[in-house]
């Protein structure tokens, strides 16, 4: 089984990404104002007490003794005033020459392993920041150097400076996360509990939301039950149509086998009683293979069934089907139609569509008769079927409600149970097709026009060319 993943641990995680995401922007700052700036201050910082020092030594340079005393009195006065601010004093070096004399340096001294620099010499390594001034006239010169060093950065202290203020605030960050998301997810888990609720036979649409992220889950349960109502509806009619219409064959089996079972004595009987037995079967299978096609020729078309097919081909096919049955009645079949005609199609429907569409016709055209196929396409549109054939025909005003389930033209001998056009309209919506009715050549017979949409990815003869004509069967 498949763990699940918890959508709220997702939110939440978000947010905490955020968070820290943003402590990682705050330290990022933090430390190129600790290294890239603090580096521009502290050459800054440099170059201001250099020229200060230099501008306090000139008045004083003609002593030695008072420039030295000068100096080391700045000096000291930088220093408390730093210890004041509580600042913590970078390491510096301070240096006064006089004439070429060095008549002062800091007491501090420099750290181990670095010389004392001369006043032209390069800075001291890559954390130190070097200012020299010089005044020509008093012949003073004054060199500054001051370190800037940023490896604290990387010492426990240093990353706790940075830690301290995430792992304090987190706990207060997250309890109001923790509630937002429990809360913005409680409309969801409303209507999970809305739904749950709900009996299996209960397929009303759900009441629409009062927020717009969850209105198109709203929307969405609310088309699938629809879809559902509608699928349930059809197996209910599907079933009431199954009864209704095996009521007649299964009676007449059950009149026929008591016969059979009753008068054994009467050979008469028997055989009347053996053919009306095998009617009934035959009429209870026909009723049965009709429902079923008539369940699967409805289904969506957007159950994605589609596949390129070869309609010419599956014409000579059917049409090799119902030529046994043609030629009982010296019936004949011709098919006209070019060499191939591949589109997209599904093919139960389809085959269920030219079958009914051909066995209607071969049934209802007098012995000796003709039934003609044609396929031709149409200029700017997808191509057109025509099965025309010599029967009765069927009166205009009756032309729409043959198409009804079970529905018969009164006075018809030729038996059948009035599911033929009805599957057939329905399986020509399953491929995009529509199907009309109207009269035969001469006004003799029944022509059935099914029209496909664009989609044929062969050359067919343009509409009033000639196509390729072939015989199935005479």
């Amino acid at each position: 089984m498949i763990a699940q993943r918890s959508l709220f641990r997702r939110l939440l995680g978000g947010f905490l990404v955020v968070m820290l995401a943003i402590w990682l922007g705050v330290v990022g700052l933090a430390v190129y104002e600790a290294t890239v700036l603090h580096a521009r201050h502290t050459a800054a910082e440099n170059r201001g007490w250099a020229r200060q020092i230099l501008l306090n030594l000139r008045s004083v340079a003609h002593d030695r003794a008072e420039a030295a005393r000068v100096a080391r009195q700045v000096e000291t006065l930088r220093s408390e005033m730093l210890r004041e601010v509580d600042y913590w004093p970078k390491p510096t070096m301070l240096q006064v020459w006089l004439h070429g004399e060095r008549i002062y340096q800091s007491e501090g001294g420099l750290p181990a392993g670095l010389a004392l620099p001369g006043p032209d010499s390069p800075a001291l390594g890559r954390n130190w920041s070097v200012a020299t001034e010089r005044d020509t006239a008093s012949g003073v010169v004054v060199r500054r150097d001051a370190m800037h060093d940023t490896s604290w950065l990387l010492t426990g202290s240093g990353a706790a400076y940075y830690l301290a203020p995430l792992v304090y605030s987190l706990p207060f960050l997250l309890l109001p996360a923790w509630l937002i998301v429990r809360r913005g997810l409680r409309p969801l888990q409303d209507m999970v509990a809305a739904i749950e609720q709900r009996s299996g036979s209960d397929l009303q649409p759900l009441p629409p939301s009062g927020y717009r992220e969850l209105s198109p889950l709203a929307a969405s349960v609310n088309r699938l039950m629809q879809r559902l109502t509608e699928r349930v509806e059809r197996d209910k009619e599907f079933l009431t149509d199954a009864a209704h219409e095996l009521k007649t064959p299964l009676s007449v089996i059950q009149a026929n086998a008591h016969l059979l079972l009753n008068h054994r004595d009467n050979p008469a009987r028997l055989q009347e009683a053996d053919q009306g037995l095998r009617h009934g079967v035959a009429r209870a299978t026909h009723t049965v293979h009709q429902l079923l096609a008539l369940e699967r020729a409805r289904n969506d078309a957007g159950d994605g069934g589609n596949q390129p097919l070869d309609l010419v081909r599956l014409l000579r096919e059917r049409l090799a089907q119902a030529a046994p049955l043609a030629m009982q009645r010296a019936i004949e079949l011709e098919l006209e139609a070019p060499p191939a005609c591949v589109m997209p199609l599904h093919r139960e429907s389809i085959v269920a569509l030219l079958d009914n569409l051909v066995g209607n016709a071969v049934k209802y055209s007098p012995d000796g008769g003709r039934v003609m196929v044609s396929l031709r396409a149409r200029s700017g549109m997808g191509p057109e079927l025509a099965v025309c054939d010599q029967g009765p025909g069927i009166a205009p005003e009756l032309r729409t409600r043959v198409f009804e389930r079970f529905y018969r033209i009164p006075g018809q001998l030729v038996a059948g149970s009035g599911l033929g056009l009805a599957i057939a309209e329905r399986a020509a919506q399953r491929n995009g097709a529509s199907i009309t009715l109207h009269d035969g050549d001469a006004g003799r017979g029944l022509r059935v026009l099914v029209r496909f949409g664009d989609g044929c990815a062969n050359g067919m003869p343009a509409e009033g060319q000639a196509a390729d004509g072939e015989q199935a069967a005479r």
